[in-house]
């Protein structure tokens, strides 16, 4: 009996473990550098599904020069949408190349799906307006390390 409870209790404190790790933000994904014309983006890059799953969730804020880089395996028409994320974003779709197919405004908190407009192998996060505010729009060429080789 004593076993059962000692299995139980073990269950019971992987499950809260899991579950409050669940409710975090990712802080130490691996970092890329992205340039953005004169502007240099600090992004963390979510390559796995899981951390694409997660993404900018559960964060508060995001240093003006970073961003959250999704990387995928290969192109295809990707969408996205903010359930249980509190940071407003504008969502940069990207082609292999380092292209802007596509730009699209997130609100917090939402469901709305938004999509590319074409296939895209990259997906780039930034705080609301960063783009706008930098020029940038659909066409612009991203460069670095992530599509040096495209």
């Amino acid at each position: 009996m004593k076993n059962i409870a000692i299995a139980v209790l073990a269950l019971t404190s992987l499950w809260a473990t899991t579950a409050q790790a669940q409710n975090q933000a990712q802080m130490d994904l691996p970092r890329t550098k992205i340039a953005a014309g004169m502007h240099l983006i600090d992004a963390q890059v979510a390559s796995t599904p899981k951390q694409q799953e997660i993404g900018l969730m559960f964060r508060k804020e995001m240093p003006v020069h970073e961003g959250m880089l999704f990387v995928f395996s290969e192109s295809a028409v990707k969408c996205f949408w903010m359930k249980n994320t509190d940071l407003p974003l504008t969502a940069a779709f990207v082609a292999d190349d380092g292209t802007i197919v596509t730009l699209a405004d997130m609100k917090p908190q939402t469901t709305d799906s938004h999509c590319s407009k074409k296939p895209v192998r990259y997906v780039l996060e930034m705080n609301l307006g960063w783009f706008a505010k930098k020029g940038i729009k659909e066409g612009f060429k991203l460069g670095g390390q992530p599509f040096a080789a495209n």
